[in-house]
């Protein structure tokens, strides 16, 4: 049975909008874009490479997927995480987006009711599920209590304003810390896993 896992970038304030850069979400007037590559090193590209290449498919929201696509779909496979990301399966979480629209190498449309389309996809999966970025997505997945485990990169820096990763949906739910990691650049790397008990 898979397991549903959030990694996601964020800011010491909670902030996960437009990590990688400017343009890349302009919502509400945010300047702030691009926040992650100037504090990024090689212990962050490795650990976001294991994420990738252990995952046995993609859970993303449509925004998501539309910028990875665009910037992998096709770069050079000689890549590990970019061959594993064009070569496994990619679940496409919309209601606006139709499976036309869905032009990268296994990709698949998810619709409908979101906590029984997860619970049929892990059910069916051997291996992990990664969500990557995907903020609303996360957000209605914390409130079905459907994550079973995040790996945060918390980057030194505050912005201020912008897409937090939580709201007020999300339900009481504990982990277990199963792993830090703290870069050279101030960047702490955490991985907490669903307590067992809850």
């Amino acid at each position: 049975m898979g397991r549903v896992v959030v990694v996601n970038f964020l800011s010491i304030d909670g902030v996960i909008q437009a990590p990688l850069s400017p343009d890349e979400d302009r919502d509400g007037g945010f300047a702030h874009g691009g926040w992650v590559p100037p504090l990024s090193d090689e212990t962050v590209d490795a650990f976001m490479q294991r994420a990738t290449v252990g995952a046995a498919g993609l859970l993303l929201g449509r925004r998501s997927y539309e910028i990875l696509r665009d910037a992998w779909a096709q770069a050079d496979d000689s890549e590990p995480a970019i061959a594993a990301m064009n070569r496994m399966p990619k679940y496409v979480v919309s209601s606006t987006t139709s499976l036309a629209d869905l032009t990268w190498q296994g990709s698949h449309l998810v619709g409908g009711d979101l906590p029984r389309a997860v619970t049929d996809l892990t059910g069916r999966t051997d291996g992990d599920v990664v969500v990557l970025g995907a903020g609303t997505l996360v957000r209605a997945l914390a409130e079905h209590d459907l994550v079973d485990e995040y790996r945060l990169l918390l980057f030194p820096v505050v912005l201020g304003s912008g897409k937090r990763m939580f709201d007020e949906r999300a339900h009481l739910a504990r982990f277990t810390l199963t792993e830090s990691i703290v870069t050279p650049r101030g960047v702490v790397i955490v991985t907490y896993v669903r307590d067992a008990t809850d």
